[in-house]
């Protein structure tokens, strides 16, 4: 194993940036393999044009023949383009996409063939659905289930496949993905958005959330890599002693972008941007070899769409440039692990960013009325939020000092605190003349400038305010934002919906005008969400402390936080805001379950075997060099031999106590998983695997890892962090 360890270091060292030609302009070639409006309005006839245009906008339903239409023309903008294949593209509950490639061929007799690809085929596909996670929802050996196309996301060419992006539900009609539970909160926060809207400007006839995410990961040698047999079955390294030199010196962030790093950078965006992905930022991290980019803010299921896809052409583009990319959130112990920080917001017809303010009082009435009632959603659903953020990935990351808390606050700023305090004083009932004056010029119409000089961001904060949108910072680096996505803009619609019926009502039964109704129902709730405001330290014990008071809850760990999907309050949500049934939540919360104790099994196998078959014979070995240089020297200095070979005996003595370690440990994690295995119950056998067998990993990881500091580096197996993260 040493040899190829060696192999592999030299082969990296030698590795050349591979050549990346951009003759184009960016501009030019933005969209190109997307049958996006441009290419409608080229292929399309103007009743199949309108048509999809309604269903994007508006929601409206595409009757047959216009989907006749339409895959005619996209197949010819296919064909035109050199595709052969065709596949139903949905995101199915592994955490990954999925596909299956149909060929635009079909025989017609006599030896001919044509290319065809009908309405039918656009509409609607049926995949086995029988190995895809469902939750109990239906049995392994039914294997029906629907892929249905999603016109509001558009179709694009990979390679020769042209990908139709589609919602997959059961044969009994529950979903099965995560597209199709964040179509209806879109839908959902829309009507409840709008009619707010209408209290400010009745032109509103649609409400758009958006998304803006950040993609954190690491690059690795892709040759290195293939030596771990952790980084290949896990994407971490399980083990692994520190190298001397980390991030300590800071002077990886922001740095020059290393030249292999670069090129693949560059392909990676130009596949980006024929794909229609605008990706704007890149950089590198705080990691040694960690790196992120950033897009432009996308509608937000286009935006989920478009960070699924991406995560997929990461991994396919680094395999040209020798590199292999790690999304999981903490690869590497001792220095800081990824995540995708979502940035949110709502956006009208209009063109108006309601979490941005404007340059009237009404128009910044409006601005709080959203922030506010943003903030209200999140302080009564701060653990169904961090429930969406919950796996074994990402419990490794958060509270680390590299990323938010597991307890989940708003932070605002000083200056945002200031305002809603003043606001908390307002008159209960109806406002006095002075009073409407005072809020509007010298608190309301102050917010522009509050906001140009805000206090300066608080990187603890799991959910802060940025300035024109919240920053959802805790969510893992391999998440799929369709989860935190879908349950955001659940919890902001309910309480929009809650807020319209609370301000009608004083307006209605206690004749207050509607400034006068707003100001009172936003003065409630400032009143009920201090708690959930937090401008410190968000990794302090004493934030703990206070956060207990507050009723805050503090789910450390997957198997705690998951429970609040599956919550009266939670199921009554979903099933209220029409996002998901009883028996699509509980689905979920089983396969999330099932998920944590198979991450959680995978990694303990994997550990075992390399403790034992890598770690623990490499020692002996080591050891038995050791013992024949202590033989020597008692031949040549006989009775002096202890004295001179005393560091060579207690060496010996050492790793002989931490051998026995590793197997005693590994041997007790084998029988704690048995016994977790025996545990029928999947929320038992969860806890069983959180909390007996996990802790096992960092008593054998101890153990190994200080064999490596001991054993001689020219026969260690495992290719060591010195080298996966400083091989440029």
């Amino acid at each position: 194993m040493s040899t190829l360890r060696f192999h592999a270091i030299k082969k990296s060292l030698s590795a050349k940036p591979v050549p990346v030609e951009e003759k184009e302009r960016r501009s030019d070639i933005f969209g190109k393999n997307v049958f996006n409006e441009n290419s409608m309005r080229q292929y399309l006839t103007k009743d199949a044009f309108a048509g999809v245009m309604n269903a994007i906008q508006y929601g409206k339903k595409i009757d047959r023949a216009i989907a006749d239409q339409v895959s005619s023309s996209m197949k010819d903008w296919a064909l035109s383009k050199g595709v052969t294949h065709y596949t139903h593209w949905f995101q199915p509950l592994t955490g990954t996409t999925a596909e299956k490639h149909d060929a635009f061929f079909e025989t017609i007799g006599d030896g001919m063939a044509i290319e065809k690809f009908g309405g039918s085929q656009l509409v609607q596909q049926e995949p086995d659905a029988s190995s895809f996670p469902s939750g109990g929802i239906r049995n392994t050996f039914e294997a029906r289930g629907y892929t249905a196309w999603d016109p509001t996301s558009p179709a694009f060419i990979y390679g020769t496949t042209l990908c139709i992006p589609t919602i997959f539900v059961a044969y009994t009609g529950e979903a099965l993905d995560y597209k199709t539970p964040l179509l209806r909160a879109l839908q959902a926060v829309d009507g409840a958005a709008t009619a707010v809207c209408k209290y400010f400007d009745k032109n509103v006839k649609k409400v758009t959330s958006s998304l803006g995410w950040e993609q954190e990961y690491f690059l690795i040698d892709k040759t290195l890599a293939a030596t771990r047999p952790d980084i290949a079955l896990t994407g971490r390294t399980l083990l692994g002693h520190s190298a001397a030199k980390g991030q300590q010196l800071d002077d990886h962030y922001f740095g020059s972008i290393p030249s292999r790093a670069l090129n693949y950078m560059r392909e990676l965006e130009t596949e980006c941007m024929l794909l229609g992905i605008p990706v704007k930022t890149r950089h590198n991290e705080v990691a040694p070899n960690q790196f992120e980019l950033a897009p432009i803010f996308e509608e937000a299921n286009l935006a989920v769409d478009h960070n699924s896809l991406l995560m997929d052409i990461m991994g396919r583009v680094a395999s040209r440039h020798n590199f292999k990319v790690l999304l999981h959130e903490k690869p590497f112990a001792g220095i800081n692990g990824s995540g995708k920080h979502n940035n949110w917001s709502l956006s009208t017809d209009t063109g108006v960013n309601l979490l941005a303010p404007g340059k009237t009082p009404m128009s910044n009435l409006q601005f709080l009325t959203f922030f506010i009632n943003t903030i209200k959603a999140v302080n009564k659903h701060e653990a169904l939020l961090r429930a969406t953020i919950a796996s074994a990935s990402n419990d490794h990351r958060l509270g680390a000092n590299e990323a938010p808390p597991a307890i989940i606050s708003v932070f605002i700023g000083e200056q945002l605190t200031k305002v809603l305090e003043e606001l908390e004083g307002v008159t209960k009932g109806k406002l006095s003349p002075q009073e409407k004056t005072e809020l509007k010029l010298n608190v309301v119409g102050k917010i522009p400038d509050v906001l140009l000089d805000n206090t300066d961001r608080n990187r603890t904060s799991p959910f802060a305010f940025t300035g024109n949108k919240f920053e959802f910072r805790a969510v893992g680096s391999t998440a799929n934002c369709g989860d935190p996505m879908t349950v955001l803009n659940t919890i902001v619609a309910k309480q929009l919906k809650d807020f319209k019926v609370e301000v009608d009502k004083l307006i209605d039964e206690k004749g207050l005008k509607k400034d006068e109704a707003i100001f009172n129902v936003l003065r409630e709730y400032i009143k009920a969400s201090k708690r959930i405001l937090f401008e410190g330290n968000g990794y302090s014990e004493a934030w703990e402390k206070e956060a207990e008071k507050r009723g805050l809850s503090n789910n450390k760990t997957t198997p705690d936080a998951l429970k609040a999907k599956i919550s009266k309050d939670s199921m009554a949500l979903f099933e209220e805001m029409q996002v998901m049934s009883n028996i699509e939540t509980k689905a979920r919360y089983e396969i999330e379950v099932e998920a944590y104790i198979m991450h959680i099994q995978i990694e303990g196998r994997v550990l075992g075997d390399i403790a034992r078959n890598h770690i623990v014979p490499t020692a002996v070995r080591y050891q038995n060099t050791l013992i024949e240089n202590v033989k020597g020297l008692k031949e040549i200095f006989d009775e002096k031999f202890k004295e001179v070979s005393k560091e060579q005996l207690n060496l010996i003595e050492q790793i002989s106590n931490h051998i026995e370690s590793i197997n005693a440990n590994v041997t007790k994690m084998i029988n704690e998983r048995k016994k977790a295995n025996a545990i029928q119950e999947v929320e038992k056998k969860a806890q069983a695997y959180c909390f007996n067998v996990k802790p096992l990993f960092e008593d054998i990881r101890y153990h190994c890892d200080k064999l490596e500091l001991l054993v001689d580096d020219e026969i260690w197996p495992l290719t060591k962090y010195r080298e996966l993260l400083f091989t440029r």
